[in-house]
């Protein structure tokens, strides 16, 4: 259809972005609007906040998108949009959005899931290498601040279909790392400083058991008594407790008050005002703690792909960022004979590229969306 060029708009957290990508692989554009700043102060995302900046960056950061792509409005041939999962009011801003202009253009809406969206970022990335040879079935560990899901995803035809065989049963992995941030003083977003501050602590310091998952959640029973196959499900209340055990009985607290104010009187901190303001004692619990998260997200992916004889990794999403993840992940792999696939950094966070490279299969079966089409904070991906 046309030159295969599609407008993606994703607003389902704290960014507000939109991009122009050709044919589900070439990115013309991809302008992304952080909010951070703004909910820092509060030490997470507020709904509230998030929505009202959606609606006040949208019009303009779609407008730079195109104008970066060198295309117009009428130029592009559908507009695609996160329909979740997501925060319901943030989703909705860029959904409303995107019905309007395509009500005004009478171009097609597709709807895309944010987490086909995050898989969808490696295959971009890997077609735009020239790498057409990945070969499926392929296990895809969705990691980021409020996802921590695996999917068997598989090529049929132009399409790809998606089974959930594991996820968190309470926190996501990103959850995890920014709330433990926050308990230690470290600020939010706290995953990014974790990774640039575990390299100065000894991860063997502190011992962390990550929970395992004995039992079927009850939301996944009858899947499973259906095919019998097992779930590999994840659990990280525990270890967020754990460490606060750790604070308390080792008495923390004030130096932990003490740290916060200093980083709050700093605009920007760097990552040698961190290591000022941390002990050797900090720096080890988050070594400690970084380690244990990242060993439980490899073993049990690998565990995973063992069990149903996968062929490829992609490892995608927020966390994917993470250093010391992607290097057990790439040592890992290697060992158990996988390749393991990760997004570039940029489009590991939240983008709306991945958005409309999702997109191109729907476009090219015109899979598009009605007009009756809403925000789903809970969406599933199949």
């Amino acid at each position: 259809m046309g030159s295969g060029l599609i407008l993606g708009i994703e607003s389902s957290c704290d960014e507000t972005a939109a991009a122009v990508v050709r044919s589900g692989e070439q990115v013309l554009s991809n302008v992304v609007l952080s909010q951070t700043a703004i909910h820092q102060p509060y030490g997470g995302v507020v709904p509230e906040l998030a929505s009202r900046e959606h609606l006040r960056a949208i019009v303009p950061i779609v407008r730079k998108a195109l104008e970066d792509a060198g295309q117009t409005y009428e130029s592009v041939d559908a507009l695609a949009v996160t329909q979740g999962p997501g925060l319901a009011g943030a989703l909705l801003v860029g959904i409303s959005y995107a019905k309007a202009l395509c009500f005004a253009l009478d171009k097609p809406l597709i709807a895309v899931n944010h987490l086909e969206g995050h898989i969808h970022a490696v295959l971009l990335e890997e077609r735009r290498k020239g790498n057409r040879e990945l070969h499926s079935p392929v296990l895809a560990l969705v990691v980021s601040g409020g996802h921590t899901h695996l999917y068997l995803a598989e090529s049929r035809g132009q399409c790809w279909t998606y089974r959930n065989v594991g996820h968190t049963r309470d926190d996501a992995a990103g959850e995890a790392f920014d709330k433990v941030a926050k308990l230690l003083g470290l600020g939010y977003p706290g995953g990014p400083v974790i990774d640039k501050l575990a390299p100065f602590g000894d991860r063997t310091a502190v011992k962390f058991t990550i929970s395992q998952m004995k039992h079927v959640d009850r939301k996944d029973r009858d899947l499973a008594a259906g095919d019998g196959q097992p779930r590999f499900d994840f659990s990280y209340s525990g270890i967020k407790t754990a460490l606060l055990r750790y604070v308390e009985t080792h008495h923390l607290q004030d130096d932990i008050e003490l740290r916060r104010k200093a980083l709050r009187s700093l605009t920007r901190p760097s990552i040698d005002d961190y290591r000022r303001v941390c002990d050797q004692r900090t720096l080890d619990l988050v070594a400690s703690f970084q380690h244990a998260m990242v060993e439980d997200l490899v073993s049990k992916t690998l565990e995973t792909a063992r069990s149903y004889d996968v062929a490829t990794l992609f490892v995608t999403g927020g966390v994917a960022a993470n250093s010391h993840l992607r290097h057990r992940f790439e040592e890992s792999a290697a060992q158990g004979g996988f390749p393991v696939y990760f997004p570039s950094r940029p489009l590991s966070t939240d983008n709306a590229a991945m958005i409309a490279a999702a997109a191109y299969p729907k476009l090219l079966a015109r899979d598009f969306a009605p007009p009756e089409l809403s925000a789903e904070a809970s969406l599933a991906l199949r």
